[in-house]
Order: structure tokens, then sequence, then C-alpha cells
């Protein structure tokens, strides 16, 4: 029972040490408010600040917060170029403008400490120093703590967002969490400028300072802040401001849908000029057509990105065709050798990533035009159909229709099927499938005998399909949107599904696995 009742009282020692934190420092935010003669008091509050126990150090933030909002709103904080605390030791200043100074150094003092607490192992105390930090934007904003001039940024905090900022792009810890905290922040118009400003600034500084070397825990710390990032789609939605600017929107930049979307720009490019982690052009291409794409001013500024990207092989090109789609369809983009570059892309990996379908859709697109050349797409024909020799039954259900449509699109391809002179020669294949250019391939001198060897697949569904050239080809094409999706799971269901009656497995029923004993001596003694 002993170490019961020490654990007790130890655990009431504990509560009681709590609640006296507590009440100190309320009775202290209290004194600080009620009289200037209790001004020295807030060192008290600002060290718990500082203190190793988690639930002091909140309710050190929030007696900071009440302090500091409520004495910014008084306009007790010293406005306009601070001077140093020595120079207003040695300085002759009247009592009250000293008090100001004091206070406003203080001010910076909890800042200071409330930046470092974001990055304080208790994810508790980071949101709580965030959502302060906030407080104090929102309370800065209202009573500027600079004599305003006429500026862009009119009377917005922007060092202090910039501090925030920087903290929440932290280079050793993965802040994804307190990110998504700070999203609600990011709805608002003024909020999310001039976070973009500071990411900007950011990621120069640091990526610059480390010599452009990658970074993953910075950089992904980036791409989450700035996938949190929404740009709103008309000018009448940017309405949402952490400050009030009391009719001087029409000139501020931050209140302007063209400005908003150059910052968005601006970040995104700045971001994407330096080397990515390997993992981060997957993540970043994923979303680049439809979260990025549609909220730049000038979306071709990203053919240099899409270029690299497409030049790397394997599923980051796969990837990249979705952007390279948009510009090229949507922003009338000439890029040279593309069809090459595709062509070059089918290989058979191409069967078996994660993002097979989004391919086939996109290849189905770009080949869909009348006008290619059929050089071009015979040898798309053929290396499809080459490739389809080792693809699994549910990429070959999906291959199968595309090389149909292909064919029905470019009525001179259908020599590749019916070659009325192949009897007499050899049976070479004059095709050559590790050639790069699709025009030097030779696939139209070739034919696609990959088909009629797959009439004899292991797979019903896929040997059906590889007959349908033994038919003259339907004029209308087979809608392959379907197809993409499908999986070796769905097949199975499907095959199962379809076995309405027991299959016969062999032609004599077994009476029995093993027979007895006694008949297998019976058959040995006979043989004797």
């Amino acid at each position: 029972m002993a170490p019961s009742r020490e654990n007790s009282v130890k655990k009431s020692e504990a509560e009681n040490s709590k609640t006296s934190s507590k009440n100190l420092i309320n009775t202290k935010t209290e004194l600080i408010l009620q009289s200037r003669r209790h001004a020295n008091d807030v060192f008290d509050v600002l060290e718990h600040l500082q203190s190793e126990k988690e639930k002091e150090v909140i309710f050190a933030i929030n007696a900071c917060q009440k302090i500091f909002c409520a004495l910014l709103e008084r306009g007790d904080l010293y406005v306009g170029q601070l001077p140093s605390e020595e120079e207003v030791v040695e300085g002759d200043r009247d009592a009250d403008e000293k008090y100001h100074i004091f206070i406003r150094h203080r001010y910076n003092n909890c800042v200071e400490l409330l930046l470092d607490n974001i990055g304080h192992e208790a994810f508790q105390v980071k949101e709580a120093a965030l959502l302060a930090l906030m407080k104090f934007a929102a309370a800065e904003g209202q009573h500027p703590l600079q004599k305003l001039e006429l500026s862009n940024h009119y009377n917005f905090p922007l060092e202090l967002i910039l501090a925030v900022v920087r903290c929440l792009l932290s280079e050793t810890e993965d802040m994804a969490l307190l990110i998504s905290r700070f999203q609600e922040f990011l709805e608002m118009d003024d909020v999310r400028y001039y976070v973009m400003s500071s990411i900007r600034d950011t990621v120069t500084r640091v990526m610059d300072r480390n010599k452009r070397a990658v970074m993953p825990v910075f950089q992904n710390n980036v791409f989450t802040l700035l996938t949190n990032i929404t740009i709103p789609s008309q000018s009448a939605e940017i309405n949402n401001f952490l400050i009030k600017q009391e009719g001087k929107y029409e000139d501020w930049k931050a209140a302007k849908l063209k400005e908003q979307k150059r910052a968005f720009e601006q970040t995104w490019l700045i971001f994407l000029k330096y080397k990515l982690p390997g993992n981060m052009y997957k993540k970043v291409l994923v979303i680049l057509h439809d979260s990025i794409l549609p909220h730049m001013n000038d979306p071709t500024l990203m053919i240099d990105f899409l270029s690299a990207a497409y030049s790397v092989g394997g599923a980051v090109s796969l990837l990249a065709l979705n952007g390279l789609f948009v510009l090229i369809h949507e922003h009338n983009l000439d890029y040279p050798d593309f069809y090459k570059k595709l062509y070059n892309l089918l290989d058979p990996s191409v069967f078996h990533v994660k993002y097979r379908a989004r391919f086939f859709h996109l290849a189905n697109i770009f080949l869909s035009s009348s006008h290619l050349p059929v050089y071009l797409v015979a040898a798309f024909v053929k290396r499809l159909s080459r490739l389809a020799l080792t693809a699994p039954p549910t990429g070959l259900l999906i291959v199968l229709p595309f090389i149909y449509n292909l064919i029905r699109r470019h009525p001179s391809c259908r020599v590749l099927i019916h070659r009325p002179s192949a009897a007499d020669e050899l049976c070479n294949d004059p095709y050559v499938m590790d050639e790069e250019d699709p025009a030097k391939c030779h696939a139209l001198e070739s034919s696609v005998w990959e088909l009629k060897t797959l009439q004899s697949h292991y797979h019903p569904d896929v040997a059906k399909a590889a007959k349908a050239i033994n038919q003259p080809l339907p004029v209308m094409e087979v809608d392959i949107s379907e197809l993409l999706e499908l999986t070796t799971f769905e097949l199975m269901e499907r095959d199962l599904k379809s076995q309405s009656h027991s299959v016969p497995l062999e032609f004599d029923p077994a009476s029995g696995l093993l027979k007895s004993a006694k008949e297998v001596l019976g058959v040995h003694f006979s043989l004797e």
C-alpha cells in the first residue's frame, strides 16, 4: 500500500503545483493590466514561457496573448523605430515614453519566445504559440507599430508573418501537422498573399545558403505549405481579410486576383527551380494540372520544369504528360519531339505502374488526331503489340482495344493485319524494337503477328479480344475508359460470376485420392 499512497501524494503535489502556477500567472496578468506600477511583473510571465512543464507554458502563452493584445489596443506600445534600452537609460525621455519603449521591448521578447515554442516537442504548445502569434498579427494590423506611409504593404505586419513562416518551414522537423492547423489563416486573402511572399524569401535564403543541395525535410515542409494554398477563381471571392484596410482595397495588391495569381506563380517557380528530392517530383506532377496550372497567370512558364520531368523517364515522365497535355491543348505549346518521347515511354513497366490508367487515357487523346503520319501510328501499334506479349491480362484488355482504335483511325495501318505477300517472304520481323526514333523502326514493313499469338492466350477474355482481327474491324471505336481502371481482382470476380455451372475437370470421376494398402499390395503381387 505504501507505493500507492506515495504515488497519490506525488500526483496531488503535481496538481497543486500546476494550480499554483496557473493562479500565479493569472494574478500577474491582472496586475499588469490594472496598473503600470506592475509592469515589471511581465518578466515573471515571460519566464514561464521557458518552463519545462507543458501546461505551464500553455498558461503563459495564453496570459501573454491577453496582456499584449490588450496593451496593443490601448496604444501602450511604442510606435516607430524602436530605440535600444541602453539609449533609453542614458537619454532624457519622460516616464510615459520610457514605459511605452519598455513594453515594446517586452513584446518583442514575447514574440521571440513564442517563435521558439513553435519548435517545442509538444504539439499543444506549438499550436498555442502559433495561434497567439496570429492574434498578435491581427492586433498589429489594427494598431501598427510602425508609422504608416504610402506603400504596397499598407499596415500589414509582414515581418511577423515572415518570422512565423520561417518557423513553419523548419529544416530539421516535419511540420505537416502544424501547417494543417495554419490552413485556416491561409483562407484569408491578405495572409495568403504575404505568406507566399515569405515563402519565396525563405526558400531563396535557405537553398542558396546550402548551395542548392537537396534538403528533404525543408522542401517537404515548403511543399506541404504550398499545397494548402488555394487561389480564388473570381475577384468577387476576395473578401476575407485578417486586417481591415478601411476602403483602400482598390490599390492593395493583396486584394487583386491578378496579383494573387502572380504571387502564386512566382512562389511555385522559385520552389521548382531548385533540385527536389526524388519522390517529390511525383507529388508535384500529380497535382500540377489541376491545382497549380489553372491558378497561374502564364502556365507556359512551367515548360522548363515539365520538360525536365518528361526526360527523367519512368513514372515521372508518365505524370509529366498531364501538365504537357494542358499546355499543348489549352495554351498551344509547340513541344519538339513530343511523340518521339511518348513512343519511348512505352516499355514493359507501363502495364504495372500506379498511373497506368492516366497514361493510356492521355496517350489515347494524343493519338486521336487523324492528321498524324502513318509511320508514326504504325510504330505505336507495333510497339504496343510487342509489349503485349508479356503484359498481364488486365493490361491486355486495355491495350488490344487501344490498338484496334488506332488502326480504325488510320486505315493505312490495316496493312499490318493483312499483308498478302507475307507468305512468300522470310519470317524475320523487320521491326526494330530498340530503335528510339519511330521513323526508323520499320514498323510499316512488319505485321501484328503478336496479336495472332495472343489468340492462344491462357485467359479466355484476352484470347477473345485478340481474335477481333480475324474479322473486319467495325467502324465504331471501342470506349476504353471503362477498361482503364480494371484490376486483377475485378477480373477474377467477373470470371467467377460467369461460371454458372460446374466445370468438368476430368473424364472419369475419381473415387478417392489414395488407394488402400490392400489394393496396393494386390497390384504388386499380381505383377509378380
